[in-house]
């Protein structure tokens, strides 16, 4: 191959091999360290070590890496910082999954050994990771990565936890909290899903204490926590129990007498209008047993067994233990009747079981102070800005509605609670270090939930606590976090009130919302569904540029969006074209052709004032819209800029300069085709940076890599609305001349006569001047240019177009054999009759309207559409060719 020569063919595997490393080896992806320049910076939102990256990781990512290397090319002193999450509860259940296969529980090795068994499984996940931000083409400084478990960011959570709780906003207590009796932990409110499940509501007969006949009936979904019940609330409204309050009843089958006791909590209107209240396994009852000071009874054991409190059935698993327990009440005759339901129940977002409302000891954090500081400051010029607005409602309702946040979980990986328990006194300590006398005190055994560590994230990854660290001072706050809907109360508000809390300043400027990859069909990506998508295939197939490409352009913010395999051959098309388009240009250049220089407008043709018009368009247009995080958009204006406008019009028109004997008109052609393409490969880099490098680094070019090259910018020299509006109609011209001939099945080999009748004689000198063009691009044998007002001899015998100044005509007597094509467009309406009048039937059909889904009925309709239209046109252009013949 000589200097400037491409393969014929592009291939993403060949272009894409050893690139990414070259480019860490060269250190491209770190800061400039350039003072004078802007910092801009975006920590990665930390993949979980549970696993490989999926498709909405890939999604984030490219957004991410997208917005960073315009960035760098724009100026700008960058950092994208790479890291992971230990996601405690998460990798926690797939190492104890993994141990389980080998008949092993993490009891059985003991904390200190499971621990080293996670650490394992965390480096192993890792370098998955990072070969998969390698694949993605993400430009990371690895010289920063961090884990939420370091010894930097562990510094930081604890410093976090001891100010909290020195402040009053960290405290312990009991209360009731969601519990995981698999994972054998607490859950905030945002780790339970709830979904609909069949259930049913138990009617039971509480008799009364003191032998008068009769009780009161009760309905509960969860007869197994009766052995913790401690009164029966009515409403003091409800005539039905007024005189009933005070009274005790028996909990049928524990034999303990309790209460009726009035309480708002009971609602006349729903079930019975009498509620069974137990305070240990109800949030809601919890409330009231601490109106009425009731006693809390526990009869469950972490593991979701019951325990003595349950009597006979102690050690049961709670299923197992409804199951004969209702049993047990049909035979006493204590159960009036079982109504099956569905209603919405909790599940454990990570182990999926049924979430126990458990009594517990735990930690939590005050809410209310630090949501009202993030609403104060959503209404000041430091507010964080969402993208799309309309996400910020998410975050506000959530602050609005928040409750404390139980932070404390009983895992083995995490970070572990700074608290120690003196073992003689009980007393408690809470600080940064051990005690001196640690061997006098026990720590607190429970981890942190792991998102108050990833709360942190924006700020502790950059070297907070140490307020004089180098990166804190020079890239917090941060300025854009990408990330899905999903996580907005779980992360993204959390890292808003603590960045806020601890630093005095929003953690980043703008939020970036995306939503959901789902497949073909809409459907959300799941393991049960078997539709999920590993982006490494993709990558392996069409290569990291396509995919990049289809992820960049194929959304909108805050949308959801579905991967498409037809939209991935077209990204792969398209590159494809980009290749192409680069080769013809390559094989036009000397060897010893120099890097593009700005180009001399004097010298420039119409078509060279419009392209490069067009780029200054382009420039602008995908500039804004890149900072308004619009990158579906600038992609269309790159793609119709880079296939409409320079490939199938510039270059082809270009060749006629290019195969001409003006050298000096060659060397000029040449420049302008080397400095767009180095333009178009500049906007592109950001979205597709491997072919990017690839094409940039084999033309004549300035630099190392385009990693690290300028980004285009307008030139005002370039701005010419007046070329732009010439040259639009003469393609506007050579498009309808070539509809014509498409209309009449003319083939562009076919020389034809051409008359333009001019509706606007100044657009008489853009066609004159560029004759040359129209009858290469036209195939003319003739062309005339009718002055406005002329006549038109031809006009009854030609096929026409109106254009904005003008009506083109193509005469059709020597351009058609009138019997043959009118022969083809009987034929043709024959068959459409055919297929129409099939149609018709099978609508017509009562049984088909009836059994058919909607979709193949509308899909019958589309398809009736469609040849409707085919007909109409096959019988316009019959009456063009009779009209013609007379």
């Amino acid at each position: 191959m000589t200097k400037h020569e491409l393969a014929p063919k592009y291939d993403p595997q060949s272009v894409e091999a050893g690139r990414y490393q070259e480019w860490v080896d060269a250190g491209v992806f770190k800061p400039s360290g350039n003072k004078q320049a802007k910092p801009y910076t975006i920590v990665i939102p930390p993949p979980n070590v549970t696993g490989k990256l999926h498709m909405g990781h890939a999604w984030d990512t490219t957004l991410q890496d997208m917005i960073i290397r315009q960035k760098r090319m724009q100026g700008y002193d960058t950092l994208y910082l790479p890291g992971m999450d230990h996601a405690g509860i998460a990798t926690q259940a797939k190492v104890e999954a993994k141990l389980r296969e080998q008949g092993i529980t993490r009891y059985d090795l003991g904390r200190e050994k499971f621990v080293d068994k996670v650490w394992e499984w965390k480096d192993e996940f890792s370098k998955i990771i990072r070969n998969q931000w390698g694949k993605m083409g993400l430009s990371l400084d690895y010289d920063r990565e961090r884990f939420t478990l370091d010894a930097g960011l562990s510094k930081a959570v604890r410093k976090v936890f001891v100010d909290l709780y020195n402040q009053g906003l960290i405290y312990r207590g009991e209360y009731i909290v969601n519990w995981d009796p698999q994972a054998r932990t607490a859950l905030s409110d945002i780790e339970v899903i709830h979904q609909d499940d069949k259930g049913a509501f138990y009617h039971m007969i509480y008799k009364f204490a003191d032998g008068t006949p009769g009780g009161i009936e009760i309905a509960t979904t969860r007869p197994e926590t009766m052995f913790g019940d401690t009164a029966v609330a009515v409403n003091r409204h409800d005539p039905r129990y007024e005189k009933m309050i005070g009274k005790k009843v028996i909990v049928p089958g524990v034999g303990r007498e309790i209460p009726i006791i009035a309480d708002e909590h009971a609602d006349m209107d729903f079930g019975t209008g009498a509620v069974k209240i137990t305070p240990a396994h109800d949030p809601n009852d919890f409330q009231v047993g601490l109106r009425h000071d009731l006693e809390r009874i526990n009869c469950m054991n972490d593991d979701g067994t019951m325990n003595d409190e349950a009597g006979k059935y102690a050690g049961m698993d709670r299923f197992d233990c409804r199951e004969a327990l209702v049993k047990d009440l049909q035979a006493s005759g204590d159960l009036i009747k079982i109504e099956p339901i569905v209603h919405s129940v909790g599940h454990s977002e990570r182990t999926g079981v049924q979430v126990e409302a458990r009594l517990s000891t735990q930690w939590f954090v005050k809410m209310k102070p630090l949501a009202e500081k993030l609403l104060a400051n959503q209404k000041t010029d430091n507010k964080v800005d969402f993208v799309p607005g309309r996400f910020e409602h998410t975050l506000t309702n959530w602050m609005e509605n928040i409750h404390d946040w139980v932070i404390s979980r009983q895992l083995w990986w995490g970070h572990r609670i700074p608290a120690w328990f003196n073992k003689e006194t009980g007393e408690m300590y809470v600080g940064m270090e051990a005690p001196k006398d640690a061997e006098n005190w026990e720590q607190d055994p429970d981890v942190l939930d792991t998102w108050f560590s990833s709360a942190l994230w924006p700020f502790s990854t950059l070297g907070w606590p140490d307020t004089d660290a180098a990166d804190y001072k020079r890239y917090y706050p941060t300025n854009t976090l990408v990330t899905g809907y999903d996580i907005i109360p779980f992360w993204v508000a959390r890292m808003m009130f603590q960045g806020l809390h601890f630093t005095g300043q929003r953690p980043f400027e703008h939020v970036l919302i995306h939503g959901l990859m789902r497949d073909e069909q809409g459907r959300k990506m799941s393991k049960s569904l078997g539709n999920g998508i590993d982006p490494i295939d993709v990558i392996n197939k069409y290569g990291t540029d396509a995919l990049r490409w289809f992820l960049a352009n194929g959304t909108t913010p805050g949308q959801d969006a579905r991967f498409s395999y037809t939209q991935m051959d077209s990204a792969w098309n398209f590159i494809n074209k980009i290749w192409n388009v680069s080769r013809y240009i390559m094989m036009n250049l000397d060897d010893d052709q120099a890097p593009a220089h700005m180009p001399d407008t004097s010298k420039f043709d119409l078509a060279d004032k419009w392209i490069f018009a067009e780029l200054n368009r382009t420039v602008a247009s995908v500039t804004a819209k890149f900072d308004k995080f619009e990158f579906g958009e600038a992609g269309r204006d790159l793609y119709n800029f880079i296939w409409s406008e320079f490939a199938d019009w510039y270059i082809e028109i270009s060749k006629a300069t290019l195969t001409g004997d003006d050298e000096a008109a060659k060397a000029e052609k040449r420049n302008n085709l080397v400095y767009v393409l180095d333009q178009i490969l500049r906007l592109l880099h950001p979205i597709m940076p491997f072919v990017t490098e690839k094409l940039w680094l084999t033309m004549p070019h300035k630099g190392d890599s385009i990693v690290t090259a300028a980004y285009p910018v307008v030139h005002a020299e370039f701005a010419d609305d007046e070329a732009v509006a010439e040259m639009t109609n003469v393609l506007d011209l050579i498009r309808a001349v070539r509809k014509i001939r498409n209309d009449v099945n003319a083939p562009l080999s076919t020389p034809i006569d051409v008359i333009i009748s001019l509706n606007d004689n100044h657009l008489e000198d853009a066609f004159t001047s560029n004759r040359e063009v129209l009858d290469r691009f036209l195939h003319t044998k003739t062309l005339e240019i009718l002055p406005e007002g002329a006549e038109v001899k031809e006009a009854q015998k030609s096929a026409s177009a109106v254009m904005a100044g003008a009506t083109v005509y193509v005469p059709l007597a020597e351009l058609v054999d009138f019997d043959k094509e009118t022969a083809r467009l009987q034929k043709t309406l024959k068959k459409l009759d055919g297929e129409i009048t099939r149609i018709d039937k099978k609508l017509g059909n009562p049984g088909f309207i009836k059994n058919a889904p909607d979709a193949v009925i509308e899909e019958q309709k589309q398809k009736r559409a469609g040849f409707v239209a085919e007909q109409n046109a096959a019988n316009e252009r019959l009456a063009q060719l009779d009209a013609a013949q007379k």
